[in-house]
């Protein structure tokens, strides 16, 4: 019986961590990036633009058993959004119509950012999409291109993603950083190999058998005030003083649920920013 393949479109951090969490599950995994030489040691290379229409030559010319799409933008506005998340996505599909490639299953990559609540509400994959910005209606437009695709698709929205590389918090409370604390303002945060590990678990989910929702939400275990998180740094870093020129956010917030993805059996390698922030400081 031959390996699960799988082609991580959009091969960047996150998708990384994946393809080398399904190599050492012995899958066959291509990852494509214009920059082929930063995959990690066994990923076969697609040097590849997803924005750009023309399929890439070295596009797997047999099957394809998953597709994860994992891309991030380069621009940061409305127009790059687009690009990244929905043409990108529309290209790659196209590709797999061109090779008549029917994947068993599609996880797109989304962002917690379609939820707008923000009064600290608790939300799940049942709560309303009330996105305010461009980012999340573009996510969410993007979404519904991988819903409609014609392929068995899942939706997986990640929280803030943490981890070595990913360090912002942590400069910023080094820097003095100050956060309201009434009302509180929640954090949702998700590691990134946790991140890559529940995109691997759904994916041996399916490979074993097992159905999947059209949506879920990658996230801790604890969302947690960003004051008390801020409090937690600036303990275990010994910082003692407050910058004078401090950001200090006020913005709402939300509190993000993983119940669904725990329901199926998956846990997280760092259930709350202790374990995570702690790995990171450690090394």
């Amino acid at each position: 019986m031959s390996a699960p393949s799988v082609v991580i479109a959009g091969c960047g951090d996150v998708g990384s961590r994946l393809a080398s969490q399904l190599l050492a599950s012995e899958w066959e995994v291509r990852g494509l990036r214009r920059d082929i030489s930063r995959l990690p040691e066994g990923v076969i290379g697609i040097a590849g633009d997803l924005f750009k229409k023309d399929c890439p030559d070295t596009w797997p010319i047999g099957g394809v058993d998953y597709l994860v799409y994992c891309a991030a933008a380069t621009d940061h506005d409305e127009a790059g959004y687009r690009a990244a998340y929905v043409q990108g996505l529309k290209h790659v599909l196209e590709w797999l119509e061109d090779y008549g490639q029917a994947p068993k299953h599609l996880l797109f990559v989304s962002s917690s950012s379609v939820y707008g609540q923000q009064n600290g509400e608790w939300v799940d994959e049942a709560s309303d999409t009330q996105a305010k910005g461009y980012s999340g209606q573009v996510m969410l437009e993007a979404e519904q291109v991988a819903l409609s695709s014609g392929i068995p698709a899942s939706i997986v929205r990640l929280t803030g993603i943490y981890g070595p590389g990913r360090e912002w918090l942590l400069t910023q409370v080094r820097q003095g950083y100050r956060v309201a604390v009434d009302p509180p303002l929640y954090g949702n945060r998700i590691h990134s190999d946790d991140a890559a590990g529940l995109l691997a678990f759904l994916l041996r989910h399916v490979e074993q058998g097992g159905s999947l929702d059209k949506v879920y939400i990658g996230v801790d275990d604890a969302p947690a005030p960003l004051a008390e998180v801020v409090a937690w740094l600036r303990d275990y870093l010994g910082v003692t003083e407050w910058s004078e020129d401090a950001s200090v956010r006020r913005a709402g917030s939300k509190q993000c649920s993983n119940a669904r993805a725990k329901a199926l059996g998956w846990k997280p390698r760092y259930p709350t920013y202790r374990e995570g922030y702690a790995a990171i400081l450690k090394g």
